[in-house]
């Protein structure tokens, strides 16, 4: 008799490092990953900085250029089923039902379905509006990215502000329109977005923020103060909505994702994990309040989670009590590296501990965020690797002081 039936539903990053996981934990069992691209699973945060750079300058073929992106596995050819370019569209009496009518039959199902980009709710000009979440969105994307040409980004998030930075550097006249105060202000805070904001437009963008899209017409965008601005490119940059709709009717809490206890099984099933940026639980390190983390980190950490989950559940035994991962993104803007550790956003107060956040680009400068007095995040702005560590080992310490149980099983 075989090992249990895992269908893993996504095959990005967090679908193939849960793979890579299980049959490290498990490697008698029979696991099948699905995915709806027909692309091998690959890297997507490069898709808003070199990729779209490469694919616009043409110099490279689109096939290295993707060969670059494609994640490295440690499993070995043939260890796992892959099912590509086929969607799941529902779970049946505890299977995987896809597309293409196939009923997988599964004792542990892993959701690693991802986000989507929001789009506008509005019309026109379809044929010069994109997202950027998947390869084929970056080749579409760097068609149009050509010196002279002016790119309006409507959203100042992480993607938002990457991509204006890259089109800058392809030579286009670029605009960033932000509804919010600032451009990354959720993430950043107030002051070290005032100072991101202050840093592009050094750079040649036009940040336009506390401002929204009214219309699109044939060449230009009209925002909700009336003025018009002249648009041959323009990019969706609006946040994310989770892919869980295949999940209605699984008992799942899909209200912001899927809902999960510590060991990452969805609340109302006895079969269903969820990892990535779906996953929606609970991190001690700060408080009870279950949350969606959409950072590279959390695939990996998530991933490796779940298959400690079915291994000790195929065992008969429950998986260590603690999850406790340590949150981390980065984002790469005109040459400066930012890299955050920990929950920046949920800070009540920022502090620049080293440099001068005016100089960013200029100076390393490293702020520590805190909320009623607990540090809670740290991030550097063009710091030095070592600096940064022993400000991350500072940050857990201060996290997770008075129970080694917890701070052992923090994960990076």
């Amino acid at each position: 008799m075989g090992g249990p039936r895992i269908t893993i539903v996504g095959a990005s990053l967090a679908g193939l490092r849960t793979a890579e996981a299980l049959m490290a934990e498990l490697p008698g069992a029979r696991v099948t990953l699905v995915g709806d691209e027909p692309h091998l699973p690959y890297n997507r945060p490069p898709l808003s900085k070199d990729g779209i750079e490469a694919l616009a300058q043409g110099e490279t073929p689109e096939t290295e250029v993707f060969d670059k992106l494609v994640l490295r596995s440690k499993l070995a050819p043939g260890q796992v089923e892959m099912r590509l370019g086929t969607a799941a569209t529902g779970i049946e009496g505890g299977d995987v039902r896809l597309a293409d009518g196939t009923l997988i039959r599964s004792d542990w199902i892993v959701a690693a379905t991802g986000i989507r980009p929001r789009r506008l709710a509005l019309s026109g000009a379809m044929d010069r509006r994109h997202v950027l979440r998947s390869f084929d969105d970056a080749r579409a994307l760097a068609a149009g990215l050509r010196p002279g040409a002016r790119l309006v980004v409507i959203g100042a998030g992480f993607i938002g502000c990457e991509i204006a930075a890259t089109a800058r550097k392809l030579g286009l006249h670029v605009t960033l329109i932000e509804p919010a105060p600032q451009p990354m202000l959720r993430a950043l805070g107030a002051r070290v977005a005032a100072a991101m904001a202050a840093f592009h437009r050094r750079h040649g963008v036009t940040v336009l923020t506390g401002r929204s899209l009214e219309r699109i017409e044939a060449d230009r965008v009209i925002l909700d103060d009336g003025q018009a601005i002249e648009a041959d490119l323009i990019v969706e940059a609006l946040g994310s909505l989770p892919n869980t709709e295949w999940l209605a009717g699984s008992g799942a809490d899909l209200g912001d994702g899927v809902l999960l206890d510590a060991r990452l099984i969805a609340e109302g099933t006895e079969n269903l994990l969820a990892v990535g940026d779906i996953a929606r639980f609970a991190n001690p390190l700060f408080d009870a309040v279950p949350r969606r983390v959409e950072h590279w980190c959390v695939p990996g950490q998530t991933a490796k989670r779940a298959a400690e989950t079915i291994a000790a559940r195929t065992r008969g035994e429950d998986p260590a009590p603690d999850f406790a991962p340590m949150p981390s993104f980065w984002s790469d803007q005109y040459g400066l590296r930012l890299q955050a550790f920990g929950a920046p956003t949920l800070a009540e107060t920022q502090t620049v501990v080293e440099g001068d956040l005016s100089r960013i680009g200029a100076a390393p400068v490293i702020v520590e965020y805190a909320r009623a007095g607990q540090l809670v995040g740290v991030i550097g702005l063009g710091a030095n690797p070592a600096t940064l560590a022993r400000h991350r080992a500072r940050l857990v310490a201060a996290l997770a002081p008075s129970s080694p149980a917890l701070s052992s099983n923090v994960t990076a």
